[in-house]
């Protein structure tokens, strides 16, 4: 395992960390980067070293200035019995999702590939750094796309990779804009911690646990 100083260090240079969040909880393992400082190059190795869904996690002042509503309360207020029925269920693992919407920039294509996905998540990240407006974002950008937005709803809330890596990126003092992708194995489940750490030690990357990070929320230190 490796410090926080460590991994704030790797998240300033545009490098990955790994981030897993705790046993008896979802027990994954997240590859993390900084948005603003993602490029293709980063995004190809969260789809084929990661595996899992690429998403961009923001904290709720961000998501608040923009009007993002969470996914499950546009659902709830659909009108649709199904949906809100659908939308309306916990996690297995005992909260709810942390999903908003997902979008795509406008100068790219189709908006998946690992170019474009660079883009949609560097040009976001930039708009939180400026603390852009709602107006700008919707110039900006379009929905539905293939970056998966989600919004923090705080350590005392949840603790998931959503409020864990925002949280990090507070503390690193960095924009509270984090691109992070669940890391699989290739069994069909989930990584196991163990893999996740071998994975990190063989490429040279930050190893944290999500209770160093609630660690500093104890402390005041991040929310």
């Amino acid at each position: 395992m490796s410090s926080l100083e460590e991994a704030v260090s790797a998240l300033k240079k545009g490098k990955f960390i790994v981030l897993h969040d705790a046993k008896g909880r979802e027990d994954e393992s997240d590859l993390v980067c900084l948005a603003q400082k993602i490029t293709p190059k980063m995004v190809r190795q969260m789809r084929k070293d990661a595996g899992g869904l690429i998403c961009l996690a923001i904290d709720q002042e961000s998501s608040r200035r923009l009007s993002l509503p969470f996914a499950v309360d546009m659902l709830a207020q659909a009108g649709n019995p199904l949906l809100f029925c659908m939308g309306n269920r916990c996690t297995r693992y005992g909260d709810k999702p942390a999903f908003t919407i997902s979008i795509n920039h406008m100068k790219t294509f189709t908006g998946i590939t690992d170019n474009d996905r660079a883009l949609t998540i560097r040009e976001f990240g930039n708009l939180i750094a400026r603390r852009g407006s709602k107006e700008e974002f919707k110039r900006n950008f379009r929905a539905i796309g293939h970056v998966f937005l989600l919004t923090s709803r705080g350590l005392r809330k949840r603790r998931g990779h959503t409020e864990l890596s925002v949280a990090l990126a507070q503390y690193a003092k960095e924009p509270p804009a984090v691109a992070l992708c669940e890391m699989l194995s290739d069994t069909g489940d989930a990584a196991t911690r163990e893999e996740a750490a071998e994975y990190a030690k063989k490429r040279r990357i930050p190893f944290i646990e999500g209770r160093q990070i609630i660690e500093l929320a104890k402390k005041g230190l991040v929310v």
